[in-house]
C-alpha cells in the first residue's frame, strides 16, 4: 500500500491533461493539472475539451483516411460510416466509455479521447518527478481546468498530500464554487490565481452563463481572510476593455492593495490557441471576428490600473 493511500487520502480525480515545465501558472517550474468539468460557458474558452466532466471523443477529420477500423472496434457504437457519404463520423448523442479501443486503433491518430480517471497515488506520482525543478526555481505544482474545485475532495486531497511534500501549490479558478468547497480547498492553497472576467454581472452572465456575485464574494472572502491571491482578466476587445470595466474591478481591489496576500493583477490577452478544438469536439466556437487588443490597447489598460497604484502586469506568452 502506498504512503498516499496511508494517509488516507487516496480519492480519483477526472482529468484531461498533463503539462509539465510550466512556466505561467505560478511561480516557477510547474506541474499543471487540468481537472474535468466547469459550471462557466465562457465563450471564448480554450479548453473546450474540459468543460464537461465525461469522456470527449476529438477527432481530426482532415487527418483520417477513412479506414474504418474505429468503427469496427467501438463497443458503443459511437463510429459510424455516413450513408450518404460512406465516410467515418462521429454520433456524438452516444456516450463514449472512456475504453479507448478506437484511439488505438486508428492508424493516423485522428481520435483522441479526453477524460482519464487517476487517483491521488497516481497524480502524486507524476508530480514528484520534477520535485527538483520546484526546488531549484520555487515552482511546483498548479490545479486548473476546466474548473478544479469542481470536484472539492479531490483537489484538497492532492493539494493536501503535495503540501506534507513540501511542494508548492496553486490553483486557476473561475470563482464559482459554493463557499464551503472554497474553504475545505483554501488551507491547502498557497497561491490562487483568480479570475475575474466582468465586473458587471449581466455582461458576466451574458459572456460566460452565469452571474458573477458568488465569484465577487468568494475573491474578497480569500483576501479578507489571508489567503495569497493573484488576480487574472482574460481581456477581450468589445467584451470587458472599457474603462468603466476595469475601473469597475479597481474599485474591487483597491481595499486590498496594502495587504501583503494581494499578489497583483495579470491581464491576459485573448488568443486563439483552443479555437481549433471545437471543430474537434463537433462544437461552434462563439467568438466571431477577433476581439484581440493591439499592443498599445493593453498598455493603456495596465496604465489605468497602475495609476490606481495596483501592482499590474500583461501576460504575453
Amino acid at each position: 500500500m502506498s504512503e498516499v493511500q496511508n494517509e488516507n487520502i487516496e480519492r480519483k480525480a477526472v482529468i484531461f491533461n498533463v503539462q509539465k515545465y510550466n512556466m505561467f501558472d505560478g511561480p516557477g517550474v510547474r506541474t499543471l493539472i487540468f481537472f474535468q468539468g466547469c459550471p462557466l460557458r465562457c465563450k471564448w474558452c480554450a479548453n473546450p475539451e474540459g468543460l464537461e466532466r465525461r469522456y470527449r471523443i476529438m477527432f481530426k477529420t482532415d487527418v483520417c483516411v477513412n479506414c474504418h477500423r474505429c468503427v469496427d472496434v467501438c463497443p458503443a457504437g459511437i463510429h459510424e460510416i455516413s450513408p450518404d457519404t460512406g465516410r467515418h463520423q462521429i454520433n456524438r448523442n452516444k456516450k463514449c466509455i472512456g475504453c479507448r479501443k478506437c484511439e488505438s486503433a486508428c492508424l493516423v491518430k485522428a481520435l483522441k479521447i479526453m477524460g482519464e480517471e487517476k487517483t491521488i497515488s497516481e497524480l502524486l506520482d507524476i508530480i514528484m518527478e520534477d520535485k527538483d525543478f520546484y526546488m531549484i526555481s520555487g515552482g511546483g505544482v498548479t490545479l486548473g481546468g476546466g474548473e478544479v474545485t469542481s470536484q472539492p475532495e479531490a483537489a484538497a486531497s492532492l493539494l493536501d498530500a503535495c503540501k506534507r511534500r513540501g511542494i508548492h501549490t496553486a490553483i486557476e479558478t473561475c470563482g464559482y464554487v459554493k463557499p464551503e468547497n472554497l474553504r475545505m480547498i483554501a488551507p491547502f492553497v498557497d497561491l490562487f490565481l483568480f479570475d475575474i472576467k466582468h465586473i458587471d454581472s449581466e455582461r458576466h452572465y451574458e459572456w460566460t452563463g452565469v452571474r458573477n456575485e458568488l465569484i465577487l464574494d468568494n475573491v474578497t472572502w480569500l483576501l479578507g481572510n489571508n489567503k495569497n491571491v493573484k488576480i487574472r482578466m482574460p481581456l477581450l476587445k468589445g467584451v470587458n476593455d472599457r474603462r468603466e470595466d476595469i475601473e469597475g474591478i479597481v474599485r474591487l481591489l483597491t481595499p486590498y492593495q496594502d495587504y501583503d496576500n494581494f499578489k497583483g493583477i495579470d491581464l491576459l490577452p485573448y488568443h486563439k490557441m483552443g479555437v481549433n478544438k471545437y471543430k474537434q469536439l463537433g462544437m461552434e466556437y462563439q467568438i466571431k471576428g477577433d476581439p484581440s487588443l493591439s499592443a498599445q490597447e493593453l498598455d493603456q489598460i495596465e496604465k489605468w490600473i497602475s495609476a490606481y497604484d495596483l501592482p499590474v502586469a500583461v501576460i504575453r506568452h
